[in-house]
């Protein structure tokens, strides 16, 4: 089994890039959304305890199934021990299961992800951002609070690439993904 964690800051691109990595494998995507948004629905707030469990869940059933691999999106704020520990816990799951574990960090600059911020497919997909103003104060603010792109030579895992989407169209990065890490 393989599991492909797409991590990058806020509209840099990691849910678009999964759905054409999903188009051009056999992966499945589990974009950070797809948990996000029902326990916004629930509760009428951001419940990051409940999100952590909804996803633990269904990492745990993935791995168990004899399904081919997952992606999954994640904003990985590299400051904060919780988000380190949290993609630690993760990887041993699907490692522990004899998976195997690529990272792929997308990078843009913010002229560039509050255009994305503002895309047909992402409104759609994610309805807490339908609030433009209140979704671009998130991404500047998270920009000033976070530390959300890594550091050359942090990431020391053994299938990692770090990919700077600004110019190249998520079909093209999903190409790139697929030839890179062999899916």
């Amino acid at each position: 089994m393989k599991l492909v964690i797409i991590i990058g800051n806020a509209a840099v691109g990691k849910m678009t890039v999964g759905q054409e990595l999903m188009k051009i494998t056999d992966l499945r995507l589990f974009h950070n959304h797809m948990t996000i948004e029902p326990i916004i629905e629930i509760f009428g707030y951001f419940n990051g305890r409940a999100i952590s469990r909804l996803r633990r869940v269904i990492f745990e059933e993935f791995a168990e199934s004899n399904l081919y691999g997952m992606i999954f999106t994640f904003m990985w704020a590299f400051d904060q021990p919780s988000d380190w520990e949290a993609v630690k816990q993760i990887t041993d799951l699907f490692e522990a299961k004899g998976g195997e574990v690529y990272y792929v960090e997308l990078v843009t600059n913010k002229e560039e992800r509050l255009r994305r911020n503002v895309t047909e497919n992402r409104l759609a997909n994610k309805a807490s951002k339908r609030d433009i103003r209140g979704s671009e104060l998130r991404l500047h603010k998270d920009d000033e609070i976070y530390r959300l792109e890594s550091f050359e030579g942090e990431m020391t895992f053994e299938h990692y690439m770090k990919i700077d989407n600004t110019n190249v169209a998520p079909e093209e990065v999903a190409e790139i993904i697929k030839n890179q890490f062999n899916l």
